[in-house]
């Protein structure tokens, strides 16, 4: 079950979408979690950009032997993406002990759970045309542990 809700959406997203080329850069712009006053890198996944559509493993597979960032419980997390068209379609899925569940981004971010544990999420970012709301201009997940103490 956990992939297949990440497998539907890259597939939705590769095949009704499609994708455009004009965006810049060769691939997606990084993305990164803020944590307080730190900034932690995420891993980029799977993607369409410029017409080149890539299929990665999910969340759990890319970070394997990954460090998770540490985090407190209810902690406020936010996105940050230093690029000049932010996308206007957004996704978070939170992976804990085999269960999937999508997580509601308020401005930009999130809380971190409240339990203790590892917790693996997949980020969904999606450029869609405004003219042409089945057209995707671009699309990437990507994806990082936390570890909730």
């Amino acid at each position: 079950m956990k992939k297949s809700l990440y497998l539907l959406v890259v597939l939705l997203s590769f095949t009704i979408l499609g994708c455009s080329n004009d965006m810049s850069g060769d691939k997606p712009p990084e993305v990164y979690i803020k944590i307080g006053k730190e900034k932690y890198e995420t891993k980029l996944g799977a993607y369409c950009w410029k017409g080149t559509c890539t299929d990665k493993a999910g969340p759990i597979e890319l970070l394997k032997g990954t460090v998770p960032i540490n985090a407190i419980p209810g902690e406020e997390i936010s996105f940050i993406m230093d690029y000049e068209t932010k996308p206007n379609e957004f996704h978070l899925v939170q992976i804990h002990e085999s269960k999937e569940n999508e997580i509601l981004i308020k401005e930009n971010g999130f809380s971190s759970p409240t339990q203790k544990g590892i917790y693996y999420y997949s980020y969904g970012v999606w450029w869609i045309d405004e003219k042409e709301e089945n057209l995707s201009k671009g699309d990437a997940f990507y994806a990082f542990v936390l570890e909730v103490k």
